[in-house]
């Protein structure tokens, strides 16, 4: 039988990591809509290095939430052949792939935007392109409701005893 400060320290700790997920995906989130409609390239730069601190953020709430998540799973007797267990492992893949995919083009943008300021220079087509990437805002809110989905699962847990 499993200590129950054992369990608590387990959700304490996948608890942290979602809450560091989740702000970090806000803050990235925030970071690069606001970069978008500015246009001085020195503000760009900023507030696209800002978006790396959320990724700093999603990154470590990433692996702790995983982590201390699979260890609840054992903890609390569900099984990792439980549905709503194995979509959550699912879409926090899904939300890793395709937000790093998403997350290259705003990382261009950084580097570009931090040369163009460097030089006092306007924002250029190229950059507006970047900031502008179809592919890599649908990529980042996809990420963004994968996440929100991933939420929902560990609230309702669907079909689990334990409710």
């Amino acid at each position: 039988m499993t200590p129950a400060w054992l369990y608590d320290l387990a959700l304490c700790l996948h608890l942290l990591g979602a809450f560091s997920l989740v702000s970090g995906t806000v803050v990235a989130m925030v970071a690069f809509e606001t970069a978008r409609r500015r246009t001085n390239c020195a503000e760009i730069a900023l507030l696209l290095g800002l978006a790396r601190v959320g990724v700093v953020l999603v990154a470590g709430g990433l692996l702790f939430a995983a982590g201390f998540g699979l260890w609840l799973v054992a903890l609390g007797h569900w099984g990792y052949t439980t549905p709503w267990v194995d979509s959550a492992i699912g879409l926090l893949a899904v939300v890793a792939v395709i937000g790093s995919m998403g997350g290259q083009r705003p990382k261009q943008a950084r580097k570009l935007a931090t040369a163009l300021a460097t030089r006092d220079l306007p924002p250029t087509a190229e950059l507006r392109a970047l900031l502008g990437d179809r592919r890599a805002l649908v990529l980042n809110y996809l990420a963004a409701m994968a996440l929100l989905a991933i939420i929902v699962l560990m609230v309702v847990k669907p079909g689990s005893p334990h409710q």
